[in-house]
């Protein structure tokens, strides 16, 4: 069975950095995407970034674009959402999510996800 753990959430200021993890277990082989999806309170979900782990090839919202990196650890099954200059409209829920079902990754049909991680950003 997989599981998606993740960690690194938290508070931080205007222009800070945080990084996120996602622990992907009980796989035999890798998913075809990896990606973090946010939702805030009132808001619709958004795809932040993807990684496809077989490839490297990444993908980001335009929002997120020369602030964010996503990375994917093999050895370990982890992928990585590096933050900066974070603008508190990026404050949300941060989801990892794993195997793309169809679709594009931005809308998140995806088959399996964590539990999500809170990150907000204030002045």
């Amino acid at each position: 069975q997989v599981h998606l753990t993740e960690s690194g959430g938290g508070s931080v200021q205007i222009g800070g950095s945080l990084t996120l993890s996602c622990a992907a277990s009980g796989y035999t082989n890798r998913p075809n995407f990896m990606a973090w999806i946010r939702q805030a309170p009132g808001k619709k979900r958004e795809g932040v970034a993807a990684i496809q782990p077989m490839t490297g090839t990444s993908y980001y919202t335009d929002s997120v674009k020369g602030r964010f990196t996503i990375s994917h650890d093999n050895a370990k099954n982890t992928v990585f959402l590096q933050m900066n200059n974070l603008k508190p409209e990026d404050s949300a829920e941060y989801y990892c999510a794993a195997d793309l079902n169809g679709g594009d990754w931005y809308h998140g049909d995806f088959g399996h996800w964590g539990q999500g991680t809170q990150v907000a950003v204030s002045s």
